[in-house]
């Protein structure tokens, strides 16, 4: 098996590393890493995740796995609850707990040759109303996102970057409501990842496949949110910036379109005990979950994680 496969930066920047044991043993071999005068923050992660990428139970994660305890977000959308607030009245509360679990596991390597290797992943975000006992602290918002992409390794330069993957893929993201509440979209993205030294970019763009309108408000066939490109965009900009142990990102998202629905995200994280990481998180704009996704809102918070992007 081509090692270099387990990196898989797939269409969402992951290039993360796998859950691995304390001791494994490495052929030095078979990790291929393209030569450069500093090892970057990508070729780092292929030789982590090639010690690791063979064993049988190990879990490889795709984008960010994190648990944020407490966030705090100053205006709850409670637009969408209306229905609920005309049968029984409540509030969200400002603090809410937040958290994405996401792996990936491989399907086809190799498909053409030596290169093009074909990936599924899932991705699990949710909203969870911890500390609001007055209504038994439900989870407000819980979006699922599986995805199949394939990536193909690469080392074009651009001026000091390399363009080491560049990838196509699709995606479903739901948040398995029904009626009022019921949000989703699919679509079909591609992907390219450049890197020098303790900085990383990736762009990604995609497009939206049609859904039929919907013959009634009420009805359970059709687009349930005709209008979420306008909000989400159909282009994203994420960056990542090593300095010794400290991890910083960077996403922007849907910028150059008018009118300006655009959303921010900046995250830190840094080491605190073995894989375990202290994780922290801004947001601001448009789009942070599928039930808020044509509603500005900023959110901070901070908890663990896991791993990070690189």
């Amino acid at each position: 098996m081509n090692k270099l496969a387990w990196l898989i930066l797939p269409l969402s920047f992951c290039c993360t590393f796998a859950l691995q044991a304390n001791e494994t043993d490495t052929n030095k071999d078979d990790i291929e890493v393209k030569p450069k005068a500093e090892e970057s923050l990508v070729d780092k992660r292929i030789s982590e995740e090639s010690a690791t990428g063979d064993l049988p139970y190990v879990i490889t994660p795709h984008k960010v796995n994190y648990i944020l305890p407490v966030t705090y977000s100053k205006s709850p959308n409670m637009a969408p609850f209306e229905q609920q607030q005309e049968e029984q009245p409540f509030t969200l509360d400002n603090m809410e707990a937040k958290f994405q679990i996401s792996f990936k596991f491989p399907l086809w390597h190799n498909v053409f040759g030596d290169n093009g290797h074909l990936f599924a992943a899932y991705t699990n975000q949710s909203y969870w109303q911890v500390y609001n006992k007055d209504i038994s602290s439900p989870f407000r918002e819980t979006n699922h996102e599986p995805e199949v992409f394939m990536v193909f390794t690469n080392d074009w330069q651009l001026g000091p970057l390399t363009n080491s993957f560049w990838g196509v893929g699709a995606v479903h993201q739901s948040n398995g409501q029904s009626g009022s509440l019921s949000r989703s979209w699919n679509r079909l993205y591609g992907m390219m990842v450049f890197d020098n030294g303790p900085f990383a970019l990736e762009a990604k763009a995609w497009w939206r496949i049609p859904e039929d309108e919907k013959e009634t408000p009420e009805s359970p066939r059709g687009d349930d949110n005709p209008d979420i490109t306008d909000y989400m965009g159909n282009i994203e900009f994420t960056g990542v910036y090593g300095l010794d142990e400290h991890r910083f990102t960077l996403m922007l998202r849907n910028y150059i379109q008018k009118p300006n629905y655009g959303a921010v995200e900046f995250t830190w994280s840094y080491p605190i005990l073995g894989n375990l990481r202290v994780y922290t998180q801004y947001f601001n704009g448009y789009g942070e979950s599928l039930i808020d996704y044509n509603v500005h809102n900023q959110r901070i918070g901070i908890g663990v994680s896991i791993n990070d992007i690189l």
